[in-house]
């Protein structure tokens, strides 16, 4: 092809935005395929000396063919930032519909009012009182001292006292800190101010701090009254942990909660209550004398305080004819050691449903039974199929438990034991614990040997064991563990005593040598050992027994006291199984509802009291 003629078929050339060249054919050139042609190139220089020696190679004249130079707007951009426009424009659409609401509420005009506490007061609809609260009167009594003040500061102020700043209520969950804290201000009569503390937390820097700043102005304006912080942790938490390099959000917010409270002097009358059951979380400056002067500890109440609490939530429930509810509570109340108020209010609601489930009239004692079983062990599971075999040995395996538990002095008194599947376990035996707060080396020993009761039951009777004793095992080395790091029952180890390791926390470091170490995994496999041959020699010496109660689990799959009574004969140590008989050297039945001197005038309704702490126990399952 003649060179001359290549040129001749192109028209000109277009760089378009100094990127790339559209080549445009000469008019007669055939373009039914395409109108032009194009190319990418580098830079504008590099295209121009290319063409200056392509013309130079094929001996034309300089600058033949026509180069023009164009700005074409892209258009892919504008899909880019179409998304972006579209939300600009919806929170543009938001904002006056905000600042709208603003105006017709009389709040003001910002955007978004993101600073704004999130706080609710409460004025005239809170109908708790403090005779509403039951099972925790040593925190009532050290909670009235604040009522008192808000309803007559003038008594202290004559005095010189100072009423403290705040009050900080901690406790497991479930056991009545909100509650209280809402009956304090109905009891007091005075605005209740109530914020969450996760409430305060955001993404934006700085919106915590305003928050804080916002709420404690509102105190102010609205003082005399109580401000109450729901789980605090959520903004109390220690500084300086895993943000190196600058502060977070959630210690700006904490740094200035320290300045607020700081700030309120005996003449604000605004008193502070705060809950959570994460006290050691929290940072020392907010507990510190002068923000949080009191630490009030709502544990879980005793056998008296759960008596109150039964009392409490069965007022709405309609009860038997023949049954009182004092008598019921009583009954209930040693029946769930280590119930929390939550627990309990949980178990006369099950009560309530099993009652209308079956179409009762009124909710009978067994409803209530039932119920506690319910909240302890889950729902039944009667349509789980186990295999006879299996059946068999899940069988002798509770027996196992209720024999060596019927004839140990220091075991728990026995309940029921049923091979009726229930929440995970296929089995379980049901024990009635003891309220009580001190365990000598011989009742820890014993419980263990209850515990392996099962497992030894299985290799006695089929010369095999199963995977059923997990529960048993993992208790049974807790409990070893702690006589021999905790309680110092240990001869060779000495009166040393180390903490365990939370479950779920990594140990980074242990207290004591890898000798230390050793020592104690001997002296642990030493005293299971010696809890293993014990249990061994008692389900040998009672084999019929044993035998004799799994034939009669097999046949009626529950059995409860009196069947134990008449398979086996009375237990040959006493037991403690009633409220009276836990009770009887405790004083009167009763909570004692007597007031300090100081606040008889102004309250005769309030019932607080001293009561007795409480027993960290539960109503004890032993699963399968």
């Amino acid at each position: 092809m003649n060179k001359e003629k290549v040129f001749v078929q192109v028209e000109r050339l277009e760089v378009v935005n100094k990127q790339y060249v559209r080549v445009l054919p000469a008019p007669h050139v055939n373009t039914s395929e395409a109108s032009y042609v194009w190319f990418n190139i580098g830079t504008v220089d590099t295209f121009e000396r290319n063409l200056e020696q392509a013309e130079r190679e094929l001996g034309l004249d300089p600058h033949r063919v026509q180069v023009l130079y164009s700005t074409e707007r892209d258009w892919n951009f504008l899909v880019i930032l179409l998304p972006f426009v579209a939300l600009l424009g919806l929170l543009t659409f938001r904002s006056r519909q905000w600042k709208s609401a603003g105006w017709q509420r009389g709040r003001g005009s910002s955007m978004l009012r993101m600073t704004e506490s999130k706080a609710k007061m409460i004025r005239d609809s809170i109908n708790v009182r403090l005779k509403d609260v039951a099972g925790c009167e040593e925190a009532k009594l050290e909670i009235l001292e604040f009522v008192s003040f808000l309803k007559k500061p003038k008594q202290y102020q004559d005095l010189g006292a100072k009423i403290p700043k705040g009050a900080l209520l901690s406790g497991p969950p479930g056991t009545g800190k909100t509650l209280l804290a809402k009956a304090t201000a109905g009891e007091a009569g005075v605005p209740f101010i109530t914020v969450n503390g996760s409430e305060f937390q955001e993404m934006f820097v700085g919106v915590g701090a305003a928050r804080v700043r916002d709420t404690f102005a509102l105190a102010r304006r609205h003082a005399p009254c109580i401000l109450f912080i729901d789980e605090i942790d959520a903004m109390g938490r220690k500084r300086g942990r895993g943000h190196f390099g600058g502060q977070s959000e959630q210690e700006n917010t904490l740094n200035q909660l320290l300045v607020e409270m700081d700030g309120f002097n005996s003449s604000t009358n605004v008193v502070v209550l705060a809950a959570t059951n994460r006290v050691d979380v929290l940072d020392p400056a907010l507990l510190r004398p002068g923000r949080f002067d009191r630490q009030i500890y709502v544990g879980p109440p005793d056998i008296k305080g759960r008596a109150s609490i039964f009392k409490v939530h069965m007022r709405p429930l309609k009860l038997e004819a023949s049954l009182t509810s004092d008598h019921l509570a009583r009954k209930l109340a040693a029946l769930t050691p280590g119930f929390t108020g939550a627990d309990i209010a949980n178990v006369c609601n099950e009560a309530a449903l099993i009652a209308a489930r079956h179409l009762h009239p009124a909710v009978t004692s067994k409803h209530f039974e039932q119920a506690v079983e319910r909240v302890i062990g889950g729902l039944e599971k009667k349509t789980r199929v186990l295999q006879p075999a299996e059946k068999t040995t899940v069988a002798y395996h509770e027996a196992g438990h209720a024999v060596v538990g019927w004839f140990l002095e220091h075991a728990d008194p026995l309940l029921k034991l049923s091979i009726i599947p229930r929440g995970k376990g296929l089995g379980y035996v049901q024990y009635q614990p003891k309220e009580q707060y001190l365990f000598t080396r011989e009742q820890l020993f014993d419980r263990m040997c209850v515990m392996l009761g099962g497992r030894v039951a299985e290799q006695v009777f089929f010369g095999r064991i199963t995977t059923g004793a997990q529960d048993d095992l993992r208790k049974v080395t807790q409990s070893a563990y702690a006589q021999i790091m905790q309680f110092g029952m240990s001869e060779s180890e000495g009166q040393m005593a180390f903490d365990l390791p939370k479950q779920g926390e990594p140990v980074l470091e242990k207290p004591y040598s890898e000798a230390t170490a050793e020592l104690i995994d001997q002296e642990v496999r030493s005293l299971i050992s010696k809890a293993f041959e014990r249990t061994h020699r008692l389900i040998t010496e009672k084999r019929e027994l044993v035998e004799k109660v799994g034939k009669r689990l097999l046949k009626n799959e529950v059995l409860d006291k009196a069947d134990m009574l008449e398979l086996l004969g009375p237990r040959p140590c006493v037991e403690k199984c009633t409220y009276e008989e836990f009770v009887e050297e405790t004083g009167s039945m009763d909570e004692d509802t007597s007031l300090p001197e100081g606040l008889k005038d102004w309250d005769k309704n309030s019932d607080p009291s001293q009561g007795k702490d409480s027993s960290q126990q539960h109503r004890e399952f032993i699963y399968l």
